[in-house]
């Protein structure tokens, strides 16, 4: 696959934002309420709150207090209490605040699912964050893998009728703001890409150092090493193709690695795919890892495989290549905007027809990934940690304040 003109700092950024230079702004996060199951859109909004902070904002994070949801705890009608508390009882505090709102203050949603809440503040200067719109696609019948309910239809129609409402946008990926402009309907004054900072420094452990770390958690490497995947179980990530692309290896070799999956319990169609699996090779699982144990699994792993379906970035792509794993994944937008030219990749698996030459096209690009020399390893694992030193922090907040401070430059309504 030819390389992807990929430039990390897709919006321009002014040579005194990136040295810091304090100009003061005011800064309004609007978050995902704390009592939500998920929890990465809170530690995307402290992650920013901080970095802001640290470069001299002035920042506050605005988000729905559990009064309803306390009443109900633990109850069938849990859910339905936070959505009181989200979408009732919020935007009539959000009304109150404003009237002690100075106008030059920029109000920032953390998730473009928080679309409802945009219509408050749509007369002054705004900014949506943008990761992913798969679950809009999904209840527009786009993905025919993730079929929708009609609640769900009817919620994500609701989500998008409110960040229509929205002028400044900033996409985590190309591919995420093709998306948002196909499906979302939008209309907008600036619609940006920034691409995400790795949010925990990985880089490359030595075997000395990586085993170790693996053998105290419970969790010993096999003297041969192993495959990896890395996911949360979702339908995009193909768990499933990832077992038949290493059922097809493991039934070509003599002794095949284990396949070590970071994810959730296997669901029925995986297990299904596990019985598929030839005797001589093993698929293990392991959940909730800190992020120290995974840098020493990705430095340990012999290959990635990362084949999926569609995602709004690709964090474990990344996380690989910065720990010089080799990584096989998806030869499709966003995750060849990703692994750039530093990742193999495969042909995206087009219905369940296909699956049994894909996965054997797959199993015979792995085989080719593991034959390669020390010398050829080397190379392509220092490749990998050089592309991944574009995706810093740093780099990624400098370009969100540079967005930021053109929407105010531009005023309100602009």
């Amino acid at each position: 696959m030819a390389a992807v003109d990929m430039n990390l700092a897709a919006v321009p950024i002014p040579e005194s934002t990136a040295a810091h230079e304090v100009r003061p702004m005011r800064i309004v996060l609007f978050c995902h309420p704390g009592f939500r199951a998920s929890q990465s859109m809170p530690r995307f909004a402290r992650m920013l709150q901080a970095s802001y902070q640290d470069r001299g904002h002035d920042v506050q994070i605005w988000t729905p207090q559990p009064k309803v949801f306390n009443w109900v705890r633990g109850g069938r009608f849990a859910k339905w209490g936070g959505y009181v508390d989200e979408y009732l009882l919020f935007p009539r505090w959000v009304r109150k605040a404003l009237k002690n709102v100075s106008s030059d203050t920029l109000f920032v949603f953390c998730d473009q699912a928080l679309g409802p809440w945009v219509p408050l503040v749509k007369n002054r200067p705004h900014v949506v964050h943008v990761h992913d719109l798969l679950a809009l696609r999904s209840a527009l019948g786009d993905v025919t893998e993730n079929p929708t309910s009609i609640t769900g239809r009817i919620f994500q129609r609701y989500i998008r009728r409110g960040y229509r409402r929205a002028r400044h946008f900033i996409s985590i990926s190309r591919n995420t703001r093709t998306d948002l402009h196909r499906f979302g309907g939008i209309s907008p004054a600036t619609s940006e890409v920034v691409y995400n900072g790795l949010n925990f420094p990985y880089a490359p452990l030595k075997e000395t150092e990586s085993r170790p770390i693996l053998e105290a958690v419970g969790m010993p490497v096999p003297e041969s090493g192993m495959l990896l995947h890395v996911g949360g179980g979702q339908w995009y990530k193909n768990l499933e193709g990832v077992i038949e692309l290493y059922a097809q290896y493991a039934a070509q070799v003599p002794a095949p690695l284990q396949l070590w999956c970071i994810s959730p319990p296997p669901n029925e169609s995986v297990r299904s795919a596990i019985l598929r699996v030839p005797e001589a090779g093993k698929v293990v699982f392991f959940s909730n890892l800190d992020s120290h144990t995974l840098q020493a699994v990705y430095s340990t792993a012999r290959a990635f495989l990362f084949p999926s379906l569609a995602e709004g970035f690709g964090w474990p792509i990344i996380e690989a290549l910065a720990c010089g794993c080799p990584v096989l994944t998806t030869d499709a937008p966003p995750m060849n905007e990703v692994g750039g030219d530093a990742a193999d990749y495969l042909p995206l698996l087009q219905g369940n027809d296909a699956m049994h030459t894909w996965a054997a096209n797959g199993a015979r690009q792995l085989m080719t990934i593991l034959a390669r020399s020390p010398d050829d390893r080397a190379q392509r694992a220092a490749r990998g940690v050089a592309w991944s030193a574009g995706f810093s922090v740093g780099k990624a907040i400098d370009a969100y304040l540079a967005v930021y401070r053109s929407v105010l430059d531009r005023g309100a309504n602009a």
